[in-house]
């Protein structure tokens, strides 16, 4: 079956028995934990200093799942890219989807009307994870320079489509409220490994390089002394057959 609507799992009523617990498994209420779908929650350049700070906070009661969360994050991510550059803002996501979501499946089709009452407060299955908000509570936070505050409102708006609960985006200059920021993003990260493994093959080539100047050189050496050996050879060739002669001559003399 696919994807539901996000209404679904709106509800901030009944909240779910979801707890894990990772050291003694015999008092957890599931069995597994669904993956996450948000793949990052910190993005852009967090060691430079911004003036400005936006937030994007809530207006009602609900549930968000972490597929709507990874959709706006990828929506205000690519605006942001795209009109201020990779270096130019540094956004957070203040939510962890903790809660776990549970469905009851039910039988569908024709002839299955009795299988598809169920059970009334079933407990259910596993499907994915969401965050629980309250009204007011900041969901996301960007770090942006005075001359780019439209844009980051731009890029904040489009989650208004994305959730179903209602925003609204203030803007301040306690930067200092968005927490604790990574000296090194994984896009940072990346560029490093990069510019590491450049270097590497740079330093190999380089090597073999200078061993391909050094096994000519001891060619040419090599030749050198080859040339000296046989030149040594040639000359106490000619010394022996002076010597011969030398002995002929005194031979001759004596007889």
């Amino acid at each position: 079956m696919g994807l539901r609507p996000g209404h679904c799992y709106n509800s901030k009523e009944d909240r779910a028995f979801t707890r894990y617990a990772v050291k003694n498994h015999r008092k957890s209420f599931v069995g597994a934990i669904p993956g996450i779908r948000t793949r990052q929650f910190n993005m852009g350049n967090g060691v430079k200093e911004f003036s400005h700070i936006l937030d994007l906070k809530v207006e009602a009661h609900g549930q968000i799942r972490d597929n709507a969360i990874e959709s706006i994050r990828m929506a205000i991510n690519r605006v942001l890219n795209k009109n201020v550059g990779k270096d130019g803002y540094f956004m957070k996501i203040r939510v962890y989807p903790f809660q776990v979501l549970r469905e009851n499946k039910l039988a569908q089709g024709a002839g299955a009307d009795r299988v598809s009452q169920g059970m009334s407060h079933a407990f259910g299955k596993n499907i994915g994870r969401a965050v629980r908000v309250r009204p007011g509570q900041k969901i996301i936070s960007v770090l942006v320079d005075k001359e780019h505050i439209e844009v980051a409102k731009t890029a904040l708006r489009r989650a208004n489509s994305k959730l179903g609960l209602g925003v609204s985006i203030s803007v301040g200059t306690d930067v200092k409220s968005i927490g604790t920021r990574p000296k090194k993003t994984r896009d940072m990260i990346k560029e490093e490994k990069k510019a590491a493994e450049e270097a590497k093959g740079k330093e190999s080539e380089d090597k073999d390089a200078k061993g391909k100047e050094g096994e000519g050189k001891g060619k040419d050496a090599g030749k050198k002394e080859e040339g000296k050996d046989t030149g040594k050879e040639d000359g106490k060739k000619e010394a022996g057959k002076e010597e011969k002669g030398k002995d002929a001559g005194k031979d001759a003399k004596k007889k």
